[in-house]
């Protein structure tokens, strides 16, 4: 009897002893994990950025005079040498000898302009025929596999470029044109004698385009060279983005860039022009100062994409700084120091293990792993405090 109360005792002791031990044994730490994976990377820069016409021409007043107001309102189409705006001469404003000899010399001067600017055109020309040339020539190489579809792409946007310049000239030389007829009415048209009608001065449009701005919309009395309309082509698009100097310094030339939520279905694809030498500050919404610098690029996508942008639309843009197809990778918030290191927390069964791994190219989110990992391998991701290595996990 007594033994059998002996047993009874012993087995209730190893009932509460396992108890105890159950109940003060350390839970598992809830953990989230992943698994390492491989596929694509891509390492980008985005900046918020906005359109604008390339080639924007400011209409001034060719002669001090009376304007009158303008019927002409924002976003109305104008061809070349459509009258814009009609001035009046001043009344008491005539050209007497040494006022006629200055606009003598400012005809010359236009005229120089003129020649110059033609010359300027001729040279767009060539480099325009040559990027063109370049262009035909890699693709019938491209299509016998003798050069990279990268070559191609880079021919294609230089011959974009070159064309894009060879308009902006060829806009130049009319401008250049006008400015001389400008100059020669300055001489040709004085003040009127008294009881005779006043001269008309008719302001025409030195380009076709739309109107962006209306700088003087009411009569009165303007001065010569005074601004009055803005006029370009919204077809002419570039996009500028100012974007962090130690950002800048990623980008260069050529560099692909995709236009995002900038109000299409798709993405736009476009490449960098000009990264701007000089930068400026800009402070934050938070109110930090922030050096930033002006990144311009050129919308390759066909015109038909994007036909519905106009000047000064927002774009957000992603610069391609670079790009891998099968690359190892896991989050960002699964990889730490530890020491002068770096290292991430697998799951070996039911535990977790500190590995060592060496990270290389950053995205946002996601971090190559170089070494350390293999794909299929599952890690920790946000780990708490709580997490050390070795301990027992529970996975969420």
């Amino acid at each position: 009897m007594k033994s059998k109360r002996s047993i009874a005792l012993v087995a209730l002791a190893v009932v509460v002893i396992g108890g105890l031990a159950l109940a003060f044994r350390p839970r598992p730490v809830p953990v989230d994990v992943v698994e390492a994976i491989r596929g694509p990377l891509t390492v980008t820069v985005e900046e918020e950025g906005k359109t604008r016409v390339i080639d924007r021409y400011v209409v001034s007043a060719p002669v001090a005079g009376f304007v009158r107001r303008v019927e002409l309102d924002v976003g109305d189409p104008v061809a070349k040498g459509d009258p814009l705006l009609t001035l009046e001469p001043l009344r008491s404003d005539v050209l007497d000898p040494r006022r006629r000899a200055e606009a003598e010399a400012q005809v010359q001067a236009a005229r120089a302009a003129l020649l110059g600017a033609e010359q300027n055109a001729t040279a767009a020309l060539a480099d325009s025929q040559y990027a063109d040339t370049e262009f035909r020539r890699k693709e019938r190489l491209r299509a016998d596999g003798t050069v990279s579809e990268d070559d191609l792409d880079r021919a294609r946007a230089q011959a974009l470029t070159a064309a894009a310049r060879l308009r902006s000239a060829r806009f130049a030389v009319d401008v250049a044109r006008h400015e001389l007829e400008a100059a020669k009415t300055a001489l040709e048209y004085s003040a009127a004698e008294a009881g005779n009608p006043p001269e008309m001065v008719s302001v025409t449009s030195p380009v076709g385009g739309r109107v962006l701005a209306l700088v003087r919309e009411s009569e009165g009395v303007v001065s010569a060279g005074a601004a009055l309309i803005e006029i370009g082509d919204p077809s002419n698009l570039e996009v500028e983005v100012d974007v962090l100097s130690i950002d800048a310094v990623k980008i260069t030339p050529n560099t692909p860039v995709r236009f995002l939520r900038w109000g299409g279905d798709e993405p736009l694809e476009g490449v960098v022009r000009v990264v701007e030498p000089t930068g400026f500050t800009k402070v934050s919404a938070l109110g930090v100062e922030e050096q930033r610098v002006l990144v311009i690029s050129d919308i390759t996508s066909p015109r038909e994409e994007w036909e519905r942008l106009g000047d000064g639309y927002r774009v957000e843009a992603s610069f391609i700084l670079w790009h891998g197809d099968d690359v190892l990778q896991v989050p960002s918030s699964a990889v730490f120091r530890q020491g002068d290191g770096w290292a991430a927390f697998v799951t070996e069964g039911d535990s977790a293990v500190v590995r060592p791994v060496v990270p290389g190219r950053r995205t946002g989110l996601e971090v190559e792993i170089r070494d350390g990992l293999a794909a299929g391998d599952e890690v920790v991701i946000h780990p708490s405090d709580e997490v050390s290595d070795g301990v027992r996990i529970r996975r969420r």
